[in-house]
């Protein structure tokens, strides 16, 4: 059941609750300031703390770089309490960016790096749909399922809170800009491809469930890896900011919160 935003307590009268849930493109890795604990390489600038102080809310940010769905009930490293531990009957607000790790895109992304032009070299978008499967695109289906389950542990743990489920950006235009970063055309169709499909299950999933999507792709557009350094909100291959290498900028954190405050305040549930 949707819970619309009457729902939530007014801040005058008491402190809006904030959970942060994901991986690293909630978590911010390298941007400054960097929590001391460097197991997740969370940052105090990424989209959940600006949001927060936007809101005025009580922050709890257990996002974490690498996570994985199966990280929201189970323990990273073994060590780091699972990610759902944080919530409960007093949560408010909960944001969840997660999935891109559980199909190993980002790992694949790296080998679709071509410092020439075609022919010379190899296109990673004809080894990972060789033989008509698609490999990161079967990865992909085969995470929904476990994704829309994550949700319904999310709902069952905090009962009254709004929460908003977060695609993932426009990393590439159409196309790509090769030379500028060095991805074939094709390969980086098939990659944007991917990371849409990723939150187009993201959004299908929330969207069953009453909960909002929040969606950072429209958000990135014209601000893509290929974009001019100071008109990026992702970084390429090689950053220009100090953030880590096709991730989220400050700057982009700032537009993904300012999205998130907008959904977390709107009545159209």
């Amino acid at each position: 059941m949707a819970v619309t935003a009457t729902a939530m307590p007014a801040l005058a009268q008491d402190q809006l609750e904030y959970v942060a849930l994901g991986d690293s493109a909630a978590a911010g890795p390298l941007i400054p300031n960097q929590d001391i604990n460097l197991l997740c390489l969370r940052s105090d600038n990424n989209y959940p703390a600006i949001a927060a102080k936007s809101l005025g809310a009580r922050l709890t940010d257990v996002s974490c770089s690498g996570a994985t769905t199966s990280d929201l009930t189970s323990r990273r490293f073994g060590i780091l309490a699972p990610q759902l531990d944080a919530l409960s009957a007093s949560t408010d607000l909960v944001t969840v960016t997660i999935g891109a790790n559980d199909s190993g895109l980002f790992t694949h992304a790296l080998s679709c790096i071509n410092l020439l032009p075609e022919p010379v070299g190899f296109s990673c978008a004809d080894r990972l749909t060789a033989g008509g499967k698609d490999t990161i695109g079967e990865s992909v289906d085969a995470w929904a399922p476990k994704f829309g389950a994550a949700l319904d542990e999310v709902r069952r743990r905090a009962p009254n809170a709004r929460v908003l489920v977060t695609g993932y950006g426009t990393y590439v235009r159409p196309n790509g800009c090769f030379p500028v970063q060095p991805v074939w055309s094709r390969d980086a169709n098939y990659l944007q491809g991917i990371m849409n499909k990723i939150s187009s299950k993201a959004r299908e999933h929330a969207n069953a469930r009453g909960m909002r999507f929040v969606d950072f792709a429209a958000v990135t557009i014209g601000h893509d890896i290929c974009a001019a350094p100071k008109d990026r909100y992702l970084e390429g291959l090689v950053p220009t900011h100090i953030a880590a290498p096709l991730h989220p900028n400050a700057q982009g954190m700032a537009a993904f919160a300012k999205a998130v405050v907008a959904a977390s305040q709107s009545r159209n549930d």
